[in-house]
């Protein structure tokens, strides 16, 4: 005979599930920020706006997904195109 969880074991678990899920995509996040910062302290201008679009494209799914909230979605974004304006406008 199986033994019964209480809801308190379940909620528990379906929380753990979650919390993996939504690390998983923030380390997603995490790790295309940093190759597109390397990309620009690199001074590879075609490289970083390649590197952009996958990140905005990630954090935009994550933002969906609701493991990133909208306001912090848009300062991440806004920051990173300020790295790259500040690198590139410059140098033209």
């Amino acid at each position: 005979m199986a033994g019964k969880n209480t809801s308190a074991e379940k909620r528990h678990a379906q929380s753990e599930v979650r919390r993996l899920h939504n690390k998983a995509i923030k380390s997603t996040c995490k790790t295309y920020a940093k190759q597109f910062i390397e990309a620009v302290h690199a001074k590879d201008q075609k490289l970083a706006e390649e590197k952009y679009k996958q990140l905005q494209k990630e954090l935009d799914s994550a933002r969906s997904k609701g493991v990133l909230k909208r306001n912090a979605v848009s300062r991440k974004k806004s920051r990173m195109m300020n790295l790259y304006n500040a690198t590139f406008n410059a140098a033209n």
